[in-house]
């Protein structure tokens, strides 16, 4: 029947846009690599239509994670290079300011896009009542990453908009992976690790960003004998940079 062969055709395009994320991704075209990632997100979850999917695997959500991760961390960088240029010449009073602040707009109107890009992505196609708990604290949190690279640029009122809005998506994430999956999980360091990033630079919650690193670095500490092999890198390393965070924080603190 026609169905079974358009499910067949959108199967094979599901599988031909995966293959050329991996091979954008292997020639370092993260753009090209979010679009092929995009149509793929846009099959999920559309099984009674079109046969897709009900939502990415494991792999494909670390694909759309790396492509994007990849096109906003190439502007987050550049805004900071720029941010620091600008107060270098207002410093100098060298009349070069007007083109700096040019610029730096049209990069932070980049920046602003692709966040507004992955974010719908997330709302209208992969957040779902019906996910397990590992799709949905990853979706979650990648949905308050997002909103956290917007609050980092942002002047009010969207800098507030958007760090309430983050706030919101990692407490989210941050009650169903306490409750759901393993303190050496590395989907809930990773959590960890970002959330009390976003209290320390965002909120300037400095004490509340230091207690929540160290208390999901001891409950790892704790549960270490049970990790397996197959997160065992990746959950030691997320924890390395817990520790590296609280190390700093600390010394920041003690500093001032």
């Amino acid at each position: 029947s026609p169905a079974t062969s358009d499910a067949m055709c959108d199967e094979i395009g599901h599988e031909k846009n995966v293959y050329m994320a991996k091979l954008a991704e292997q020639a370092e075209r993260y753009e090209e690599m979010v679009e092929y990632m995009k149509k793929v997100a846009k099959t999920v979850g559309q099984k009674e239509n079109t046969g897709g999917p009900p939502d990415l695997t494991l792999e494909e959500r670390n694909l759309l994670s790396v492509a994007y991760k990849n096109v906003v961390g190439a502007r987050r960088a550049s805004l900071r290079i720029i941010t620091s240029i600008e107060q270098r010449e207002l410093t100098k009073e060298t009349g070069n300011h007007p083109q700096i602040a040019g610029y730096k707009m049209k990069v932070e109107e980049e920046l602003k896009n692709i966040c507004a890009d992955i974010l719908e992505l997330l709302k209208d196609h992969l957040i779902k009542p019906e996910l397990t708990s590992e799709p949905n604290v990853f979706y979650c949190k990648m949905q308050a990453d997002y909103h956290r690279y917007l609050a980092e640029f942002a002047t009010e009122p969207e800098k507030k908009e958007n760090a309430d809005k983050a706030s919101e998506s990692y407490q989210t994430a941050m009650s169903c992976a306490e409750e759901e999956l393993a303190s050496t999980h590395p989907i809930r360091l990773g959590l960890a690790l970002n959330y009390s990033v976003f209290l320390y630079e965002v909120n300037n919650q400095q004490g509340e960003a230091c207690k929540l690193a160290k208390s999901a670095f001891d409950a790892a500490i704790a549960e270490l004998d049970k990790l397996d092999e197959e997160s065992y890198k990746d959950s030691t390393l997320i924890m390395q940079l817990l520790r590296d965070n609280l190390t700093l924080w600390t010394s920041e603190d003690q500093n001032e």
